[in-house]
């Protein structure tokens, strides 16, 4: 008997289907609320931070990689 059959293929699709859709379903439930129309002031933040660290993180990869090559 061969394990990929018509039978599994269907189970593991519906089984996939089921919980993409949970998955999804408890995504949307946990979004940050809007107060007022507007996100709220730590979302804002948190992310302002974030793309902070990141634009820095990369700034600093970028001139090690170029000071490293110069000596050589």
């Amino acid at each position: 008997m061969s394990v990929i059959n018509r039978r599994n293929a269907v189970l593991g699709w519906a089984v996939w289907r089921v919980t993409k859709t949970l998955a999804k379903m408890k995504a949307s439930n946990t979004k940050p609320s809007m107060q007022g129309g507007r996100p709220n002031k730590s979302l804002l933040a948190v992310s302002v931070a974030g793309v902070s660290l990141a634009g820095i993180a990369g700034a600093l990869t970028f001139w090690r990689k170029h000071q490293t090559a110069a000596e050589s």
